[in-house]
């Protein structure tokens, strides 16, 4: 019977990979805690993205002591293109839609 159980893990094992990723789009509904709701089916906490450094808000201060705002990072509305990784227990944020 183990041998059985290896071939069926086998199988699912290569179902899977057949489709390792998916694109998907989402919209951003809160920031903290960080929400992502997808196609309007579904919402994903902060538990399920991964979110590149491009995507947070970074600051530098001048010698003046003044801010600058180098990247605002996500906001409420913005629109984000997302990967699905295989077994979809995480989204990667690739980065966000913007409309010329």
């Amino acid at each position: 019977m183990a041998l059985l159980d290896a071939i069926k893990k086998a199988g699912v094992a290569a179902h899977a990979a057949g489709n390792p990723m998916a694109v998907m789009v989402g919209t951003v509904i809160k920031i903290n805690p960080l929400e992502v709701n997808v196609d309007q089916r579904f919402t994903l906490s902060e538990d399920f993205l991964i979110v590149p450094e491009s995507l947070t808000r970074f600051e530098a201060i001048l010698p003046s002591s003044d801010k600058l705002l180098i990247r605002s990072g996500l906001e409420a509305g913005d629109t984000v293109l997302m990967l699905r990784v295989q077994g979809g227990q995480q989204f990667v944020m690739l980065d966000k839609v913007v409309s010329s």
